[in-house]
């Protein structure tokens, strides 16, 4: 699939919402946090705070999906996973390749994964 093309200034907006509020705004605090760490790439407590972010909304947003009739759950998890993995062997300072890897990931998997259980859950 092509690649999203990536906002900037790097915000959560309507063309990212999957339309059930929990799930749009841990999306939102996923932009935000990947905007703050880009923003203080050498502040661990702003990638620790990302990272804890990431692991709740991948735990929460796994339990709904998993309800959903003829959904990708091994898939969408396995993205997941891979994320987790990349992401955790992220440290500081953050590098612009690592920021921008991250906000790729994020656009991408929205759009072309999660947006899969839109009108499902």
């Amino acid at each position: 699939k092509a690649m999203a093309p990536i906002p900037e200034p790097f915000k959560w907006d309507e063309s990212f919402a999957v339309f059930y509020q929990q799930i749009d705004d841990e999306h939102k605090g996923l932009f935000d946090g990947i905007f703050a760490v880009h923003a203080s790439p050498g502040d661990a407590a702003v990638l620790d705070s990302l990272k804890g972010k990431v692991v709740a909304h991948f735990t929460y947003e796994e339990g709904q999906y998993e309800k959903v009739a003829d959904h990708d759950v091994a898939g969408h998890k396995a993205k997941h996973a891979e994320f987790l993995k990349a992401a955790g062997g992220i440290n500081t300072p953050v590098s612009t390749d690592q920021v921008i890897f991250m906000k790729q990931w994020l656009v991408d998997h929205i759009t072309n994964t999660d947006f899969t259980y839109k009108g499902m859950l």
